[in-house]
């Protein structure tokens, strides 16, 4: 609750307002019980009158009227005052949890790349609406029962005390023997709820997963070992679930048991004062709908349990990814390339996932302005590794890596980033029109600007031919168009951007011949003017880099053109050749 509170406090005033209406209402339910007591309590003087044949004795309906009208007004007040309470409270807490949402979108955006290489996407899905939906649900249901629980408890046991002080102590025992089971059922179930929400997590994870990678699953046949990993995490949720469940539920009839001892207690001493004469008959009805007052707030508790418990293990999840590492902070007095050229340097670069497993120990390399970068190498060599440093999406460990001489942990990542364009194998389109998935490279651009960025990528024509052309809406996966019709896209979509320098990252691998051409001279075009770095494992489509670089185990162990490569004769000579033999044994 207390990491909850920054959250609340812009709504206090609602939240307040609704407290108050709510302590109006419980006054008034605290009230009603003696004031219909009056009513039984003349009832029976008029009735035992009338049976002694008393002088004008009789039922007197004109003060019964008035205190029926007294109850209609409180009646009426309560109703209202709940009604109130119920809006304020509903708009505080529906606006906290949108801050809540804001605040974990928020944290997203700064959270380190390594984050989400460790941690599935379904999961963090499931803390963004799982859990806070189940904050929400449980604040909604049980801030205003729990509020007017314990006023009613207070207010009863008031009324209790001022009608008889020995009964009101009997009845007083009923409440911590109830927060002592209360206690003892929590303390036996909270660790349940926490597990059952990370198995809700690692449910939608693999969920997500599995629908992500549907086709390549169907393809190689894994439906039945998914089914399994599915139903394995499913029988998790459900034992877990259950456990939680199951543990909960006992509270509600334990204390409802402590309630009806009291209440059988109290019955019998209530009994025994009203015949003594110490009581009257109104009094002692009142006394047992006060009892019943605080059997009811104490139900409602134990009832809301399971959701209370549930919120309180979705918040530790929520404000566990809030106070995850973020990024290092953009420095102060960052720099900022306004013209930039494009000059790459990586000076004595060392890099590791791990502290203690390198994967870069020692790396030097000079790119000149409008160079053309091949990087190839055997898979888990360190190529997309290189792309993720010069990208700040990780930082190196030692050395630097320089743009235009600025080392580039002095410059903002937005800065940094906005010099980058970048054309990747996994084609990232948005349901929109093919002109505003164009325009994404650039915001504002005009139509002319889109078409013209389209005619230099190689894909005007197709998009011609469309049914609406530009203006053609794509669903929500961009399957109504091709795998290679989407990659030349993404590369109009890098020429609008105009940027300074591009990364081009296995764009051509899963497209055939035909567009395989149409990417190559669109690529050719784009890349134009502009420092590019090309990973590839198609050798044959990067024979025309300035420079070649071959990494193994994460060090640069050639360098050089084509032709400079493949006369030394050695591991760049072989991988090509490999190629070319393994095309020839197909």
């Amino acid at each position: 609750m207390k990491k909850l509170f920054p959250f609340l406090k812009p709504y206090l005033a609602p939240f307040i307002g609704a407290i108050l209406f709510i302590i109006s209402a419980a006054v008034i339910n605290a009230i009603t019980p003696r004031t219909e007591g009056l009513i039984i309590t003349k009832l029976t003087e008029d009735v035992l009158a009338m049976s002694k044949g008393l002088e004008g004795a009789g039922i007197n309906f004109t003060y019964i009227i008035k205190v029926l009208i007294v109850l209609g007004i409180l009646y009426l007040i309560s109703t209202l005052s709940t009604y109130a309470a119920s809006f304020f409270l509903t708009n505080a807490i529906q606006n906290t949890m949108k801050d809540l949402r804001n605040a974990v979108q928020n944290k997203i955006r700064r959270l380190p790349i390594s984050y989400f290489d460790k941690n599935s996407y379904g999961d963090v899905l499931s803390r963004i609406t799982n859990d806070i939906d189940t904050i929400s649900n449980a604040m909604q249901q049980s801030f205003s029962q729990v509020i007017n629980s314990v006023l009613s408890l207070t207010l009863a046991l008031g009324m209790m005390y001022v009608i008889n002080v020995k009964m009101a102590l009997v009845a007083t025992l009923i409440i911590p023997l109830s927060y002592l089971v209360s206690k003892f059922i929590v303390g036996k179930s909270q660790n349940l709820f926490y597990n059952q929400q990370q198995a809700l997590g690692k449910l939608n994870g693999a969920v997500q997963e599995m629908y992500t990678g549907f086709n390549e699953i169907k393809l190689y046949g894994k439906q039945e070992d998914s089914i399994e990993e599915f139903e394995a995490i499913n029988e998790q949720l459900c034992q877990t679930g259950f456990k939680a469940q199951f543990i909960s539920s006992i509270m509600s009839p334990l204390v409802s048991l402590v309630s009806y001892l009291g209440i059988a207690a109290i019955g019998t001493m209530g009994g025994i004062f009203t015949l003594a004469g110490a009581l009257t008959v109104g009094n002692l009805q009142a006394f047992i709908r006060y009892i019943w007052q605080i059997n009811q707030p104490l139900s409602q508790i134990t009832q809301l349990s399971s959701a209370i418990q549930s919120a309180f293990a979705a918040a530790t999840r929520v404000f566990e990814f809030l106070e995850e590492q973020e990024e290092v902070k953009d420095p102060k007095d960052a720099v900022k390339l306004t013209h930039a050229k494009g000059n790459v340097s990586f000076e004595h670069v060392r890099f590791g996932y791990k502290e203690d497993t390198p994967l870069i120990e020692d790396l030097s390399l000079e790119v000149k302005s409008g160079q053309m970068v091949a990087i190839v190498g055997p898979t888990g060599a360190g190529k997309t590794t290189l792309i993720n440093l010069l990208m700040r999406f990780y930082d190196v460990q030692g050395g630097a890596i320089k743009i235009d001489g600025v080392d580039i942990r002095k410059m903002k990542r937005e800065d940094l980033r906005s010099l980058f364009g970048m054309v990747l194998q996994d084609t990232w389109l948005y349901k929109g029109t093919i002109a505003e998935n164009i325009e994404y490279g650039r915001f504002g651009a005009t139509r002319e600007e889109i078409i013209q960025a389209a005619k230099i990528a190689n894909v005007h024509h197709f998009i011609k031919t469309l049914p609406d052309g530009y203006d053609m809406l794509l669903n929500e996966e961009a399957s109504n168009i091709s795998q290679g019709e989407k990659q030349l896209l993404t590369i109009a979509r890098a020429i609008l951007a105009d940027p300074a320098i591009l990364i081009l990252d296995e764009a051509t691998s899963s497209v055939d011949t035909r567009i395989e051409l149409m990417l190559q001279k669109a690529m050719r075009n784009v890349m134009k003017g502009r420092t590019s770095f090309v990973i590839a494992h198609r050798l044959s489509t990067i024979r025309s880099a300035d420079l070649i670089l071959v990494i193994n185990e994460g060090n640069i162990v050639e360098k050089g053109t084509h032709e400079e490569l493949m006369a030394q004769r050695g591991f760049y000579e072989t991988l090509y050749n490999s190629q070319f033999a393994n095309k020839e044994a197909q």
